[in-house]
């Protein structure tokens, strides 16, 4: 599943928080990491200097994950060409099975992270990406730990359970505590004689969504028993951008590992209100999965 790994780097140390989540998962994973520098048009008669940048920053890698898997492999590449598109064409001719990035780099916070860069990627691709917030501490050299706790926020269908291959996969080569969180809304907006308003759900209502999701998170509980993961579930009611954030505060967890849509739909579940929410205003790093994508790995045996 986690096969073939792509980190792209700019040249900056903020790109670069990337690299020790991707070495740890490359290491356990016995895969192909493979580095890439987008030297675009104006930069051109600066391309050795960005080749000798790529080969140096994979030559450190090796050395970090020798001492792990002897088996994984390292990869430094220059591409030519607008950033976007040439990481989404990379990992296409490569049978890449996850991109790695920091959410921002050279181009600063609002075009890595959620602008042109990150967010042409996200729209255009099906494999899954991990991104990795600038304001995360910089883990150390061979530290461990960085997937030691995940949360993995569902909405009780089966398209938003995307991202559980995945975590699955992470907890039979990682010791990890894996928290299944579910919010149930306090109610839906509805048209009404005076627009459209939000009606709130009546507290017996709400009781039975939340015992109905409690016995929902029980059952995909079951589904990873065979993993080395320490389990649990919660179930909260609110908005879920704003629970997911703060319970990913309030538990110190290390991942939050999602769907990029789920009940609610591509545009309200990614790209909307819960997935905006998240990249701005969390600080936990998060890997996105797409359904179908989810489905394609599944038919490759992953």
């Amino acid at each position: 599943m986690f096969t073939r790994i792509l980190v792209p780097l700019d040249g900056s140390q903020l790109a670069e928080l990337a690299l020790p989540y991707a070495e740890e998962l490359a290491g356990a994973f016995n895969s192909e990491l493979a580095l890439v520098y987008v030297c675009e048009p104006v930069e051109d008669e600066y391309r050795h200097m960005h080749q000798l940048y790529i080969e140096d920053m994979a030559g450190t890698a090796r050395k970090r994950i020798k001492g792990v898997s002897s088996e994984a492999t390292v990869k430094p590449g220059i591409l030519d060409g607008e950033p976007a598109a040439e990481i989404i064409g990379y990992a296409d001719k490569n049978d890449i099975r996850l991109i790695v990035m920091a959410t921002h780099g050279r181009s600063g916070i609002m075009l890595w992270a959620v602008g042109s860069v990150a967010h042409k990627v996200l729209q255009r691709i099906s494999i899954p990406m991990l991104l990795i917030r600038a304001n995360v501490p910089t883990p150390k050299p061979g530290e461990k730990g960085m997937f030691s706790k995940i949360l993995v926020p569902l909405d009780g269908s089966s398209v938003g359970e995307a991202a559980l291959p995945y975590v699955e996969e992470l907890t039979k080569k990682l010791e990890s505590e894996v928290i299944l969180l579910q919010v149930v809304p306090h109610g839906q907006w509805a048209h009404t004689v005076g627009g459209l308003d939000y009606v709130r759900f009546p507290e017996h209502v709400l009781e039975s969504m939340k015992t109905r999701a409690g016995q929902y998170l029980e059952e995909v509980s079951a589904r990873l028993s065979g993993t080395k993961a320490t389990l649990s579930s919660e179930v909260r009611l609110g908005h879920a951008a704003e629970e997911i954030v703060n319970f990913a505060k309030e538990t110190d967890t290390r991942l939050v590992a999602m769907s990029t849509h789920g009940r609610s739909g591509i545009s309200e579940w990614i790209l909307g209100s819960v997935t905006q929410k998240i990249l701005h205003t969390g600080s936990t790093p998060l890997l996105l999965v797409s359904a179908s994508g989810t489905r394609g790995e599944v038919e490759r045996g992953l």
